[in-house]
């Protein structure tokens, strides 16, 4: 089963998890299964739209993907929000 890689905020909005199995057969479907066993990761990865928000990168074993990539039985996805602000 495919594996979700996550690191903060996104792990604490699931439980303190930092690496779930989730099914799925593509990028999107996963992240919706995702957002459904962890309702507070809701709208932080995914838009209204079920497309990988502007700020979050997906990479499924090691490549920037979107929402429609495909994903293999032994997968790992890493879920990376940006890092923004500064001076």
């Amino acid at each position: 089963m495919p594996v979700v890689a996550l690191r903060a905020p996104l792990s604490d909005l699931a439980g303190g998890n930092r690496r779930l199995e989730v099914p799925g057969d593509n990028v999107g479907q996963i992240l919706l299964e995702l957002e459904r066993k962890w309702p507070r990761t809701r709208g932080w990865i995914l838009d209204e739209h079920g497309a990988v928000r502007r700020h979050v990168n997906v990479f499924l074993d090691g490549e920037r993907v979107d929402a429609t990539a495909s994903v293999g039985a032994d997968a790992v996805l890493q879920v990376l929000p940006s890092i923004t602000g500064g001076s």
